[in-house]
């Protein structure tokens, strides 16, 4: 069964990206998304390879970019397009219909049964999220549309073969292994697409820590880590907590209103998931039942 430990210690993981757009807008330059994305992946992976002193070995490498594209270069990258061409809401609505498809493909690549509490925990999710962010300015365009699922369908997909491909090293090689992936597989779109950065002040190199060091090398680990040890199905309704945390850092650092309906899609928010992880329960006792009776067995 599940602990309560790890599902506190995963959730760290979306709360703290919840502090993105705070960070972003009050302590970065504007308008180099896909630099700001190489230099929060690139130098946190960089730096964890030199402390694990391994590097993948050639028959893991096409599966450790897959997994870097997946989980932050092509993910990062749509993100972005949905951000600038969506409202924020409309962006953060489209993309937590992300749990959804974990469950689907999960299904389908790792044969875990769909369970319809999962399902609608995970659907009633993306309700409290359009109730907590999604404001009367909505506008729907069909790219930034796009974008945005494109971005929920790769970090579903990343979700799932993160838990699927899991090579025989520790988990911070394998996070290195990947941060590492995800940020050369953006630099070259940064150096065709972007102007050089202009000089950096202490307010920049501070949020720029914080993305890379806390943001990326520390959550992704705690999120890895979480995917092998959470039903994929539970572990991505946690990514609901980042949106929230996103509103209530925005409430109380920047004085932006909290309505009685953002606090209703709040709550509706905790409560999907909770609900996702009690549904996940029957099943890792069920496999826990099936493996001690396996080694029971003559």
């Amino acid at each position: 069964m599940t602990k309560l430990s790890d599902i506190l210690i995963t959730a760290l993981a979306p709360a703290i990206w919840g502090s993105t757009y705070i960070v972003t807008t009050e302590f970065l330059p504007q308008g180099y998304p896909v630099t700001l994305a190489v230099l929060r992946a690139l130098p946190a992976g960089l730096l964890l390879l030199l402390f694990v002193r391994r590097l993948p070995p050639r028959d893991w490498l096409g599966r450790v970019f897959v997994l870097g594209a997946l989980n932050f270069a092509v993910f990062w990258s749509l993100l972005f397009v949905a951000a600038y061409r969506l409202p924020g809401g409309v962006a953060a609505t489209v993309g937590s219909l992300q749990p959804l498809a974990v469950i689907f493909l999960a299904y389908h690549v790792l044969k875990t049964p769909i369970v319809p509490l999962s399902v609608v925990a995970a659907a009633s999710g993306v309700g409290g999220v359009a109730l907590l962010i999604l404001g009367p300015d909505a506008a729907l365009d069909p790219i930034g549309i796009a974008a945005g699922l494109g971005g929920a369908l790769c970090m579903a997909a990343g979700t799932v073969l993160t838990r699927k491909w899991r090579p025989p090293v520790s988990l911070l090689t394998f996070t290195a292994w990947q941060l590492t992936a995800g940020g050369l597989l953006l630099l070259p779109a940064a150096l065709a697409f972007e102007p050089p950065l202009p000089p950096l002040d202490a307010a920049n190199l501070a949020g720029l820590a914080w993305l890379g060091l806390i943001g990326a090398a520390l959550t992704y680990f705690l999120w890895f880590r979480g995917i092998g040890r959470i039903e994929p199905s539970a572990v991505s309704t946690l990514g609901l907590l980042s949106p929230l945390t996103a509103v209530i850092l925005g409430w109380i650092a920047l004085g932006q209103s909290l309505t009685a309906i953002q606090a209703a899609g709040a709550l509706i928010v905790f409560a999907s998931v909770w609900a996702s992880q009690f549904a996940a329960r029957p099943r890792t006792a069920a496999r826990a039942v099936r493996t001690d009776a396996q080694k029971a067995a003559p």
